[in-house]
């Protein structure tokens, strides 16, 4: 008869229930985040909103203009953006991020969005409105909180400073100041608002000290906190010095300094971020690439650097999701969903900088993917299937901006 080692099975019992420890804990950790990970990648779909009959929109509509290119006849997806442009603006006069409760707020990105959509549809009281809003709102440092109530009684919550605010400021107000007919309508429009183009410039060169630098890291449209900074926030901060070239110029201010600032600017963000194919941060992977290489382009900073070019021409490869759409950016998480701010953000960029035919393809599948009422709703499912808000300002003012661009030039 063999004699086992009392010590020898101590170990291999104590093996054992180390193992089936490891394994519980698997389970367990498995039944915590796959109920999450289904969540993330199944969204369910919020179309709520305020009930306005489009018929008691129609004298709003009446009052501007809705773009109209002949690839889409048939669709009433530029005139339905346009109109929840204008309902997700009636809490306060100017568009909140979406109509469920947690999304009714102010960002200024989107209202930027909003902003450069109504003064290209001839909406310009509603596109100052929401100029005004961001004057009002911006403190005599020039930065933007994250979100604001849209009451006027400022941000909701302790998200704090997001960088690219101050970019997106004077981006809204280039877009509409673009827009006005005559010489004299764009000083009287740039002058009134030249508090926020003065303050959001100052706020911009003192973050890239006079272009010299980086920013410090500050959340960008991911809506995360970041230890470092993106590509994204830097392209929007220089969009906003380019911005503001045009705009100091059509009011007879000659700015040299500012000028050689957002060429010292470009520059740096060309050398850092040109080695590794645009990375979202400095020294990342290529695929890693998002949103922010697109905001280096026409429309936005107007870079025409081959190098930034080619970055967003590939750049959808890694951001493609299986229903056709895109990803926020090539790092984001593998769950399925496509993002329709960034699909209708990359239509804005083709309609400057490819054939059309690009730009409406992407118009296209927005037009496929809206919601049964009309909507377009800010996710779209593996499956297909609309999903998360609907309507989102974003979107919407995304495609009225695209489908202006296509019928008018970029």
């Amino acid at each position: 008869m063999t004699r086992v080692d009392p010590g020898r099975m101590t170990v291999i019992d104590l093996g054992r229930r180390v193992s089936a420890a490891f394994f519980a804990l698997l389970v367990l950790g498995c039944c915590y985040l796959a109920p999450r990970f289904w969540e993330q990648s199944h969204p369910p779909l919020d179309a709520t909103t305020l009930a306005i009959p489009r018929e008691a929109q129609a004298s709003w509509l009446a009052a501007g203009r809705v773009p109209k290119i002949e690839e889409l006849a048939g669709s009433t997806m530029a005139r339905d953006a346009l109109l929840d442009l204008n309902t997700l603006s009636r809490l306060n006069g100017v568009p909140v991020a979406g109509w469920a409760p947690a999304w009714q707020y102010v960002w200024p990105r989107d209202a930027a969005f909003a902003a450069s959509a109504f003064g290209r549809t001839g909406h310009f009281d509603d596109a100052e409105r929401i100029l005004q809003f961001l004057q009002d709102s911006q403190p005599t440092s020039g930065t933007f909180e994250a979100r604001y109530r849209p009451d006027g009684s400022g941000p909701p919550d302790q998200r704090g400073i997001q960088l690219d605010g101050s970019g997106w400021a004077i981006w809204a107000l280039d877009q509409v100041a673009s827009e006005l007919p005559t010489a004299s309508l764009r000083r009287e429009l740039i002058t009134g608002f030249q508090p926020l183009l003065d303050r959001s410039v100052a706020a911009i060169l003192h973050s890239v000290q006079d272009g010299s630098t980086l920013p410090p890291p500050s959340p960008d449209y991911w809506e995360r906190p970041g230890r470092r900074v993106t590509l994204a926030t830097c392209s929007v901060l220089l969009a906003g010095l380019r911005s503001a070239e045009r705009l100091y110029q059509a009011i007879g201010q000659r700015r040299p300094a500012l000028a050689s600032a957002a060429d010292r600017f470009e520059q740096t963000v060309l050398t850092t971020f040109s080695p590794d194919g645009f990375p979202r941060h400095p020294g990342g992977p290529p695929k890693s690439v998002d949103l922010g290489v697109a905001f280096l382009l026409r429309p936005f900073a107007g870079v025409t650097d081959p190098s930034a070019v080619q970055a967003w021409r590939r750049s959808p490869t890694f951001m493609r999701r299986p229903a056709g759409g895109l990803a926020p950016g090539g790092s984001w998480r593998r769950d399925g969903i496509s993002w329709t701010p960034t699909v209708a953000s990359y239509a804005m960029v083709e309609a400057c900088e490819v054939p059309r035919e690009r730009a409406v393809a992407r118009l296209r599948w927005l037009d496929q993917h809206r919601t049964t009422a009309g909507y377009l709703p800010e996710k779209v499912r593996a499956d297909g299937s609309p999903a998360s808000v609907a309507p989102v300002t974003w979107t919407a003012a995304a495609v009225v901006i695209t489908v202006d661009e296509l019928e008018h030039g970029c």
